[in-house]
């Protein structure tokens, strides 16, 4: 027999329990349901040549899908990566991608039989190419042109952009006569879809026939915002060369009663020189009896804004030449928000003294960013290469005074 303030307390407790229970699920699945019939903001679907792509909402998180074309072009999953698609961006991922932090310590001994690597003079032109080739963009060169379409979806406040294709584009590449282009698109003025297609190789008339559908855009705001195209080459060796841009203000287009196909001609990149890069100031020093180079990132300031927050999440990259090779390169850990970021760190290497002469140390001011390729924000070079004279007094001083550490502060120029 069981007492009755026992038989209480056992009915109270179950009681408490399956009300607990209850409550638990029906919150679980009214959740639940409210995910399903909500659609997140900024999220965007890649229609390639009818292959649906469905990536993460643009947020820190990645999915990558990789897919494999035979020759008759199905897709199909599996193999190596033919073609990678993000939240941020689809088509090939570009090279530079920052860490969050290397090694505060290099030590490297300098040796003449490295790999060919571009030297300072000829990779970082203001142009954005490695070298001036013939075929580059000028005033008097014809671009090309680009097709595409804009479309509304009004039941899903959505954009519907197709990147259809372009026609005459210039040769990029002297040794095929050609060139490998793809396109970025980016929604102006916030910036915040940015989104790329496939490489074309080997090709002046590229089809890319991708779509992209941004949700979350209402179409009052289509008014407000431009199209910006910008059409690149890739460069498996260097940095890709840009070939022009398409501005196109969506206050001229209305989509509201069906597609629109627009054909715009390809404009050379419109880069405004006189905009201040900021500047970074660098600690050198050199032991002789050890030969070991000591190089100190100490902090920049000034720097432009690189994000729709009005900030730049900016990290250096140094790398080191003998002669006309890169021989070694690392990189600042990256930070956040800040226009006039503090460094403090440092990277030391092993050069003997009779190869000084020959020795240039070139600092790469990058923004970093996780939905899109990196974007160098400026650049400077100190020792053989310099290409200001106050890089080359810097550099006369710390080699006319070993064991001193010489700082100074330096502007940045374009890359």
């Amino acid at each position: 027999d069981v007492s009755p303030v026992v038989a209480g307390l056992i009915g109270a407790t179950v009681l408490v329990v399956s009300v607990s229970v209850t409550v638990f699920v029906w919150t679980c699945c009214h959740q639940q349901a409210e995910k399903k019939h909500k659609t997140p903001p900024y999220k965007f679907i890649h229609m390639l040549k009818g292959i649906s792509i469905y990536p993460e909402t643009l947020s820190n998180k990645k999915k990558i899908n990789r897919i494999r074309r035979d020759k008759n072009g199905t897709a199909r999953e599996g193999g190596r990566g033919n073609l990678l698609v993000d939240a941020a961006e689809s088509g090939l991922v570009g090279p530079d991608k920052a860490l969050d932090g290397p090694p505060r310590v290099d030590q490297l001994p300098i040796k003449v039989d490295y790999g060919d690597e571009l030297s300072p003079d000829q990779s970082l032109t203001p142009g954005g190419s490695k070298t001036s080739s013939p075929s580059s963009p000028g005033d008097d060169v014809m671009l090309g042109d680009l097709t595409f379409s804009v479309d509304y979806n009004f039941p899903k406040k959505a954009l519907v952009v197709t990147i259809q294709e372009a026609h005459g584009l210039p040769v990029m590449d002297e040794h095929t006569q050609s060139s490998d282009p793809y396109i970025k698109m980016t929604i102006l003025p916030d910036k915040r879809h940015r989104v790329k297609t496939r490489v074309l190789r080997k090709t002046l008339e590229p089809v890319f026939d991708e779509t992209f559908t941004f949700y979350g855009i209402p179409y009052s705001q289509l008014q407000d915002l431009v199209l910006h195209f910008l059409v690149l080459s890739f460069d498996r060796f260097s940095r890709d060369d840009v070939i022009g841009e398409v501005m196109v203000p969506l206050a001229g287009v209305d989509p509201s009663t069906g597609k629109v196909q627009l054909t715009r001609e390809i404009l050379k990149r419109n880069i405004q020189k006189c905009i201040s890069r900021g500047e970074l100031q660098v600690s050198l020093s050199y032991q002789p009896v050890a030969q070991r180079m000591t190089v100190v990132v100490l902090k920049a300031r000034h720097l432009p804004k690189m994000d729709i927050t009005g900030l730049s999440d900016p990290y250096v990259k140094v790398n080191v030449y003998y002669g006309r090779k890169r021989i070694a390169k690392k990189k600042t850990h990256v930070k956040k928000c800040t226009l006039n970021p503090i460094f403090n760190e440092s990277f030391i290497y092993d050069i003997p003294v009779d190869l000084l002469p020959d020795i240039s140390i070139e600092f790469l001011v990058i923004d970093f960013d996780r939905t899109t390729k990196n974007e160098v924000v400026g650049r400077l070079i100190l020792g053989a290469h310099s290409g200001s004279a106050a890089g080359a007094e810097h550099w006369r001083q710390v080699c006319d005074s070993p064991r001193k550490a010489v700082a100074k502060w330096h502007s940045l120029s374009e890359y």
